[in-house]
């Protein structure tokens, strides 16, 4: 009823516009108007998919895990429309999803995966399913971020948004909440895992807390944005250099673009790191992996990786549901295994898929 509302009142502004016969430059804010009113209703459509989706989470998982949604802080904004405002400074606050084995002796400690999802504006989302099935399974407790820009949370939240920046704080800031707070996790079994952004905020969380994580794991991670720049056209560029954002293109700012990329921070390498591409991935180039690597290389850094040769799937291929996706799943969970040491590791693919589906 309200999205019928809205769509009346958007034609009768256009109506009543033409009718008066403004001039061109009136013509100009009514299409603002109009353009406005239809960025409000994407935000609360993506509000409504936020909470049908968090309903089916219980549905998906609820049988393995016990599922929470907490809200925590990280710093503050990167930037404040309001400087003057009461309460212009606080920390931002976002939530973050919480999902606990329903199996586990509560009386011992467990290991913990942070898991913050990719996308430039996304969420986390029951996309994730099978993933956090398997990590359930194998005796994780899990915490995925919905850090600063994220969708779902209304157009405030939406351009919060630091790409490379203080997304990454907030990462961190739900790993130090989880510690905190939860005397089940072991603070000295810690790992984070993540793709394509995620990927991005797993290997920019390790430079600047590398004592906080025992491993690493990123898929297909967004790795050079200078470089992203280049071969992506305008409408994604536009997402950095919006004035709520960045506010200037990687041309006009190379140095900022530099400093959110990981790429340019391969020296600070510390802890394990898995690194997974793929050469046919439709959105992150392997090029920007096979730069990161030859910097870690450069540096003489320590690290494991594989460049999968025309994987099915592109950039999704392994997290869909393909044999190889399970078998590359598997591969990472092993890794993983060696230092956070879980309750109950996977040995086989049916391991796997006994605990990831139904």
């Amino acid at each position: 009823m309200k999205l019928l509302k809205l769509i009346n009142s958007t034609f009768l502004l256009i109506a009543f516009f033409s009718s008066q016969n403004f001039a061109q430059e009136k013509e100009k804010s009514v299409e603002e108007i109009i353009e406005k009113r239809f960025e409000l209703l994407n935000h609360r459509l993506d509000q409504l998919e936020k909470a049908v989706d968090d309903i089916l989470w219980y549905n998906k998982v609820g049988d393995v895990a016990n599922i929470d949604k907490v809200l925590i802080v990280g710093p503050p904004p990167a930037k404040v429309p309001n400087p003057t405002a009461m309460g212009a400074y606080n920390p931002l606050k976002f939530w973050a999803y919480v999902f606990i084995p329903t199996k586990i002796d509560r009386s011992k400690k467990y290991p913990l995966i942070v898991l913050p999802h990719g996308g430039v504006h996304a969420d986390f989302t029951t996309y994730h399913t099978h993933i956090i099935r398997e990590l359930i399974g194998q005796g994780y407790i899990v915490v995925a971020p919905e850090y600063r820009g994220s969708t779902g949370y209304g157009k405030s939240f939406y351009e919060r948004i630091d790409y490379g920046g203080l997304e990454i704080d907030d990462n961190n800031a739900s790993r130090d909440w989880m510690v905190e707070n939860y005397d089940i996790v072991d603070k000295n079994r810690v790992g984070v895992i993540g793709w394509s952004h995620g990927g991005l905020i797993t290997l920019m969380d390790i430079f600047q807390n590398p004592d906080d994580y025992k491993v690493a794991f990123a898929g297909v991670p967004v790795s050079d944005l200078v470089a992203r720049m280049g071969y992506y056209d305008d409408s994604y560029r536009k997402e950095f250099s919006a004035p709520y954002h960045i506010g200037k293109t990687a041309k006009d700012n190379v140095a900022e673009y530099r400093k959110r990329s990981p790429v340019n921070h391969a020296e600070k390498l510390q802890t394990p790191l898995l690194i997974h591409t793929n050469t046919n991935d439709d959105d992150v180039n392997v090029l920007e992996v096979e730069h990161l690597i030859r910097a870690l290389k450069a540096a003489n850094k320590k690290f494991e990786y594989e460049i999968f040769k025309d994987a099915p799937g592109g950039h999704s291929f392994d997290r869909i549901d393909t044999k190889l996706a399970k078998e590359t799943r598997l591969k990472i969970y092993k890794f993983l295994a060696k230092y956070l040491n879980p309750p109950f590791p996977f040995n086989t693919l049916k391991d796997l898929e006994k605990s990831g589906y139904k």
